[in-house]
């Protein structure tokens, strides 16, 4: 599933260059409370050494715990680093460590960015310890969110010029196809783009139309 968004420099750039912009969306969002409490909802122990793949400014990996954190985009690494995250430029497709490093790696909305999908959850798999979490979060191609976000990007929003919405059926086959098996799953988000409100309680399983989907698999040992 390799995909042309244009390499890995062109789709980082923006991050890089309006990394304080892009870390103020964050600033007392509901959106990313509802985000952060469909990830918690999963009940995965916290695990340590713990990685995020496109941890950006570090606002998940601060909230979930990540010690580490990789992203092609430098600028954001600077801001993550304020947060005591760990980190390194790379990219997910070329990880920078050593074989069964991580007890858990986790991506949330970075497969959308990323130009080999197959290849970001094969270094994922190799860098995960025996019997490591694999935790994704992402927004569905087809669900309204998938859709608005698909929208920003034909209008020419910076921030999505890059970007590449998968379907939920495309994730959970590329994750089979490393050998990971699904442990639990959240969905959330179901107030529509421009109308939230409110905080939302996470649905659990796979629901393609939530428009915040979030996968726990595990490595197969």
């Amino acid at each position: 599933m390799s995909r042309e968004i244009g390499n890995w420099q062109d789709s980082s750039r923006v991050y890089h260059e309006r990394a304080e912009e892009y870390d103020s969306w964050f600033t007392n969002s509901l959106l990313f409370d509802i985000e952060t409490a469909a990830v918690l909802a999963l009940n995965i122990p916290t695990e340590s050494p713990a990685l995020e793949i496109g941890v950006g400014p570090g606002r998940f990996a601060k909230s979930l715990y990540s010690g580490f954190g990789i992203d092609p985009a430098f600028a954001p690494l600077r801001i993550s680093k304020s947060r005591n995250i760990t980190v390194c430029q790379a990219i997910g497709e070329a990880l920078p460590f050593r074989s069964k490093t991580f007890a858990q790696v986790s991506l949330f909305f970075t497969l959308c960015f990323v130009q080999n999908p197959e290849k970001v959850f094969h270094e994922a798999s190799r860098v995960l310890q025996d019997s490591g979490h694999l935790v994704v979060g992402f927004v569905a191609a087809s669900s309204k969110w998938g859709q608005h976000l698909q929208q920003k990007k034909e209008d020419g929003h910076p921030f999505y010029e890059h970007a590449d919405f998968l379907e939920l059926e495309d994730i959970t086959t590329l994750l089979a196809e490393q050998n990971f098996s699904l442990t639990g799953s959240v969905s959330s988000l179901y107030q529509e783009p421009g109308k939230v409100n409110q905080m939302e309680s996470p649905q659990s399983g796979l629901d393609k139309n939530a428009g915040f989907i979030v996968i726990a698999a595990r490595k197969a040992p």
